[in-house]
């Protein structure tokens, strides 16, 4: 019987804040890999996630109040993801790893 390994444990994190927009911007361009996603919608307005491009208030995947968190599930969507918030205040809070 094989001996089990342990998890690899990660020891970098991105943390990259992005300002909030009326109109579409990329929050996490596509990537190769990655583990995890997370995003904190540090603002007062709205935000709307798009997994893929051109996000709007009517073509969205997530809806975010502010304040709101929310983590990419497993398994990791690492293709492009857009937002755009009901007006332009405050940031998203990204951190991939």
């Amino acid at each position: 019987m094989p001996i089990p390994q342990p998890n690899s444990a990660i020891t970098t994190a991105n943390l990259i804040p992005v300002p909030s927009s009326a109109t579409n911007v990329t929050l996490f361009p596509q990537a190769g890999s990655g583990s995890a996603r997370v995003v904190w919608n540090d603002s007062t307005a709205t935000l709307y996630l798009k997994f893929g491009a051109a996000a709007s208030t009517t073509s969205f995947t997530v809806k975010l109040a502010p304040g709101a968190y929310y983590e990419f599930p497993q398994p990791l969507y690492v293709g492009q993801v857009d937002g755009i918030w009901d007006s332009a205040n405050g940031f998203a809070r990204l951190t991939s790893w």
